[in-house]
């Protein structure tokens, strides 16, 4: 008890440090910032799902002492997250024959996708309360990304918590008024900019549940054998969970910025199964070193574009689930 309490309290700490070296906005301050999961993460991995909460709890004290808005965003954003993942990889169930039988990775990967989506509406919610606020913060944002992006210099952005003014119903293109090019794009943008934020964090949750495990796991503390990760297969039922996302994503106020996360985090992790997917049809066939390269090469080369096949890649998987045996795909 004293144990577990002493750890999570001090992995809290550090974690809240990390997180709160962000106030400084230098670039290695946001890199550290990045790390800030990972001592949840490990703590929850290494000793037990309850020193994870006390890690999120208590780091979150610490930075609402400091400012109360920080230490709550740091638990709603990445402290919770963090706890909750680890608590689902820790889940098993004895079988029949005395053997534990863990929580599947696809179900997981698919919690972590959710997790993400709802992390980001929260963090939405506490920062703006008031939608149309939040709408307003995100379009004089995006304008400006649009105009520096345009014009290549320095930019006067409208105050993102300003109320809409008439001026700005006419920049948006309203009826009867002249639409601006730059405003459209940047009201475009604004509208799937919650997916992509939520995108973002789906794809660093994972990275981090996955950097822990390694972690935990060289220092032989993770209770679990690792997981055959190439055979990462989510559920057909996270398939009505992004058709209701797209449904959501036409319902006004934060629904509707549910919905659009819900499909951003969904997204990529069906690009990550169609990884998966890649490596683990391609186990036992001749030059896989080479598919594999070129797989790498081309997503680069891209820019991401090529993710877009892997996520339908990757729905497919889920929705035909055509993998071959174990035994015939080779694998260990």
């Amino acid at each position: 008890m004293v144990q577990f309490l002493g750890i999570g309290i001090g992995a809290g700490l550090v974690s809240a440090l990390l997180f709160g070296v962000l106030l400084k906005g230098t670039a290695l301050a946001i890199l550290l910032y990045l790390l800030a999961p990972l001592p949840i993460l490990i703590v929850g991995l290494g000793w037990s799902h309850k020193a994870a909460l006390v890690a999120a709890i208590s780091g979150s004290l610490a930075l609402s002492v400091v400012q109360p808005f920080l230490g709550i965003g740091f638990l709603a954003y990445l402290a919770l997250p963090a706890w909750w993942l680890a608590y689902l990889a820790m889940l098993g169930r004895p079988n029949a024959d005395g053997s534990l039988e863990w929580y599947p990775t696809g179900r997981l990967l698919a919690w972590t996708a959710g997790t993400a989506a709802l992390a980001f509406v929260a963090i939405a919610v506490i920062a703006s309360p008031n939608y149309e606020t939040f709408q307003s913060q995100l379009r004089g944002m995006t304008r400006s990304i649009v105009q520096i992006q345009t014009q290549g210099g320095a930019v006067t952005p409208t105050p993102p918590a300003a109320p809409t003014t008439p001026a700005d119903k006419a920049e948006d293109g309203a009826p009867g008024t002249a639409s601006d090019p730059k405003s459209e794009v940047a009201n475009a943008l604004a509208a799937i900019a919650p997916g992509l934020a939520a995108q973002g964090l789906a794809v660093l949750l994972t990275f981090y549940l996955w950097a822990a495990a390694r972690i935990v796991r060289v220092s032989g503390r993770l209770p679990r054998p690792w997981p055959d990760l190439p055979s990462t297969m989510m559920p057909r039922r996270v398939l009505g969970v992004l058709g209701a996302g797209f449904v959501l994503t036409v319902v006004p106020g934060y629904p509707g910025v549910l919905g659009v996360a819900l499909v951003g985090a969904l997204s990529a992790a069906f690009a990550i199964q169609g990884l998966c997917a890649f490596h683990d049809r391609s186990r036992g066939r001749p030059a896989r070193l080479g598919l594999l390269v070129g797989l790498y090469v081309i997503l680069f080369a891209t820019q991401g574009v090529a993710l877009v096949a892997l996520t339908l890649f990757g729905i497919a998987d889920t929705a035909l689930d055509r993998r071959r045996p174990k035994d015939a795909a080779g694998r260990p």
